[in-house]
């Protein structure tokens, strides 16, 4: 595959502080793979892999980690107030 593989995600909170708190808490895993920028109560991940399964591994890992964010605290968790 020639073209790298982009994802992008765009997650709503209830507020944009539980937005700027998750992506504070997702910050040690997402360097050097995902890109977070925050557009008030929206945060937004972009990752880019050289194939499918590499930036499947990187979304699996992602998610996984915002699911643990959202149970350690729930008004972390997208949608959440």
């Amino acid at each position: 595959m020639d073209d790298p593989c982009r994802v992008r995600l765009e997650l709503s909170f209830g507020t944009a502080e539980q937005a700027r708190r998750a992506a504070r808490a997702l910050e040690p895993d997402n360097e050097g793979f995902v890109r977070t920028t925050l557009r008030g109560r929206r945060l937004l991940a972009e990752a880019e892999a050289r194939s499918i399964p590499a930036i499947l591994h990187t979304l699996d890992d992602y998610l996984a980690c915002l699911a643990v964010v959202s149970r350690v605290d729930p008004d972390k968790g997208p949608g959440g107030e």
